[in-house]
């Protein structure tokens, strides 16, 4: 069983790359977000996990391990394959699709291009007990420096009667964009976003 590709990006698209490792191309299925962390010619390290079928050898590639994590609890609720697994990881971010299973927002999963509302609410049933530990990971490695600016900003917002889960899902977003912002700018921001 292949784990990982240490090569060279020697093809990119959005969907798949071709890894060169000493000569030899691997053709890996990547989402969007791992897609996003490639560049053409450049070394790279890729997780991978191998799925063997009659008709088909296939490989899916994903720059962290918390990504293939993922991938593995999606394929394994019954009619997520991984093509669909894939389109919703680059839809969504993982602590977006660990969010939408952990409060059982069916609606943002049926976003996703090719899963109806009983796959989504299979996903959430299936998964609810096992993505805990991906909700917001992504955000705190941006954001702990900016904690207390956070935490000042969503005090302030329960004291104006906002509950402190829309609005954090909202700072969130707005520090990934800009990690600098103040106290001010996120209050002004997440209300503008409510």
């Amino acid at each position: 069983m292949i784990y990982s590709l240490k090569g060279v990006v020697q093809e990119l698209t959005p969907t798949f790359a071709v890894i060169d490792v000493n000569g030899i191309g691997y053709y890996v299925g990547i989402s969007l977000q791992t897609s996003q962390n490639l560049k053409l010619e450049s070394p790279v390290l890729l997780y991978i996990q191998q799925i063997i079928r009659e008709d088909a050898h296939l490989l899916f590639g994903f720059f962290t391990k918390k990504e293939k994590e993922m991938f593995n609890l999606l394929i394994s609720v019954n009619g997520v394959g991984p093509v669909s697994a894939l389109i919703l990881l680059s839809s969504l971010s993982l602590s977006e699709a660990a969010n939408a299973i952990l409060s059982g927002n069916s609606g943002l999963i049926q976003k996703v291009k090719g899963i109806g509302v009983k796959t989504a609410e299979r996903i959430i049933i299936d998964l609810r007990d096992k993505v805990g530990n991906f909700g917001n990971s992504e955000e705190k490695l941006s954001v702990s420096a900016n904690n207390k600016n956070k935490n000042e900003a969503l005090s302030a917002l329960e004291v104006l009667g906002i509950s402190k889960k829309v609005s954090e899902k909202i700072a969130d977003r707005i520090l990934k964009q800009n990690p600098e912002a103040s106290v001010e700018e996120l209050v002004k921001e997440i209300l503008k976003n409510i």
